[in-house]
């Protein structure tokens, strides 16, 4: 298995999980609720947060926009569409906040524009959404950035990964294992899936959880994934279609420990008497059964 870089942190087996806050959009279009989001990454431990960039012309047909969809910003699903799009004044303030902050930030990209525009801000790393996994165009222009890339992989099959890994190649990739519902049913996630897909590619596999849970996705650190990323919310009731799926302030924190926590406790695999369990050898054990033991 190997490991990759991002930005200043090595991601990969027998490193600390890579735990990405996905503020996505529900920032609601609002440069304040955005940042009160990365403020809650950075308390919470999160390694780094990243956003949903689109070229809104480019990413939907005119017929899509057109389309009737009240919101609060007009009746048009392009109304919603360019009122959750941050353009470049705000990404400019991100950018110093994330700096302030001392937190990586970077985006999946939805087409090659929102790919350019995301460059020029020198992030560490590439998102490639589950929607556009099948995208070879966009993920072979990902690539030429020449950064390292998180491929998730939702409503794909085996076969679509590995034509995917081909157009990458497995140099500088993560991928994610991950099932596009919003939000998740339990029966729904999978998680054996990740040893499937350790085992297949070899190449870091982490997990992008959709559920509403907690323990979910500490159990899926337990079972090998060594990136985690989870939508974050200030509020799941807030408007927008993300919300519900997210954690709110209380969840992310509690994440985070959990994971922490959960590396922890794996330790090494060799199973040893620790020198904490001596006296309760002396204690509980039969009258002649006491043996000299080494100690870790």
């Amino acid at each position: 298995m190997t490991e990759i870089r991002i930005g200043d942190t090595l991601v990969g087996d027998g490193h600390p999980c890579f735990i990405i806050a996905e503020i996505g959009i529900n920032h609601n279009g609002d440069i304040d609720i955005a940042k009160k989001l990365i403020d809650l990454a950075q308390f919470s431990g999160c390694n780094a947060v990243k956003f949903q960039k689109r070229t809104v012309e480019v990413v939907y047909t005119a017929a899509e926009l057109a389309a009737c969809r009240e919101s609060p910003f007009g009746k048009t699903n392009g109304d919603l569409k360019y009122g959750l799009e941050f353009e470049l004044e705000e990404y400019q303030e991100l950018d110093r906040y994330c700096r302030e902050k001392g937190i990586i930030w970077f985006a999946s990209c939805w087409d090659e524009d929102s790919v350019d525009f995301i460059d020029q801000f020198d992030v560490p790393c590439y998102k490639i959404a589950s929607a556009t996994l099948t995208d070879d165009d966009l993920i072979r222009y990902t690539r030429s950035k020449g950064k390292p890339i998180i491929l998730s992989t939702g409503m794909s099959t085996l076969a679509q990964i590995d034509h995917a890994i081909e157009v990458l190649g497995k140099e500088d990739l993560v991928i994610l294992h991950a099932t596009s519902t919003y939000p998740a049913e339990y029966p729904e996630l999978n998680l054996s899936a990740i040893s499937t897909m350790r085992q297949r590619w070899d190449v870091p596999v982490g997990y992008s959880g959709h559920e509403t849970g907690i323990p979910t996705s500490v159990a899926a650190v337990a079972l090998g994934a060594c990136v985690m990323e989870r939508h974050i919310t200030l509020d799941r009731a807030m408007w927008g279609s993300d919300q519900a799926a997210s954690l709110g302030p209380g969840g992310i924190i509690k994440m985070v420990q959990g994971i922490r926590l959960i590396e922890m406790s794996m330790g090494d695999g060799v199973k040893r008497v620790f020198e904490r369990e001596l006296p309760v050898i002396k204690k509980l054990r039969r009258k002649g059964q006491v043996y000299a033991y080494a100690c870790a």
